[in-house]
């Protein structure tokens, strides 16, 4: 979508994630500030929380690139919202919007296409997209390599990343807990279940 209709793409993500940016911190993410956090979630609140070495593997909302080949090595790049909100002072005009946002992520004028390291991009790892350095997957393979035990907060499994850290804790021999209102029975051994919200066990457990 993002490169055959970067207007809808841009608009939908603008109106999906941009307005939660300003969001604080729970308690959770307090709890896992001094803690190796691999996080799929995009929201920066981590950082917010204080945690300065957590990955968070899907991306980042405050964050762009330019939109490039995957694999091959970019910058991140402060993400423009704040100057799109101040320009956009019409609220309620949607298309506006969308010219605004393709004039701020250099969409080109000519083909309405993104073009290769000149247009920027979410940083945000989209359906067709692996997991790269830009992503910092090595980085959290080597911190998974080394855990002696993996704690699950509220995933189905059905992301890759979670099949990649549940095959490490099995090679580790690592204690595993799952925590999830309604956790997803995985039938292999040494599991430990906890069936509540990610506060309930902390509180459970601090």
């Amino acid at each position: 979508m993002y490169m055959e209709n970067p207007a809808q793409f841009l608009l939908w993500y603008f109106n999906r994630f941009v307005k939660y940016r300003n969001s604080k911190p729970n308690k959770v993410h307090y709890y896992l500030k001094d803690k190796n956090l691999i996080t799929q979630n995009i929201d920066g609140l981590d950082a917010k929380a204080g945690n300065k070495n957590y990955i968070s593997i899907h991306g980042n909302l405050h964050k762009v690139t330019k939109f490039h080949e995957q694999g091959s090595t970019v910058s991140l790049i402060d993400a423009p919202w704040q100057t799109i909100e101040n320009e956009y002072i019409e609220k309620s005009n949607e298309n506006k919007l969308k010219k605004l946002l393709l004039n701020t992520f250099k969409i080109s004028t000519k083909s309405q296409k993104p073009e290769l390291m000149i247009s920027l991009k979410p940083f945000v790892l989209l359906f067709d997209e692996y997991y790269t350095n830009t992503y910092r997957i090595n980085e959290a393979e080597i911190m998974m390599q080394k855990a002696k035990k993996f704690i699950f907060l509220g995933t189905s499994f059905n992301v890759n990343i979670t099949s990649i850290a549940l095959n490490y804790a099995l090679k580790n021999n690592a204690y595993i807990d799952i925590v999830d209102p309604n956790p997803i029975d995985l039938r292999i051994p040494n599991v430990s279940y906890y069936k509540m919200s990610a506060l309930a066990y902390i509180n459970k457990n601090s």
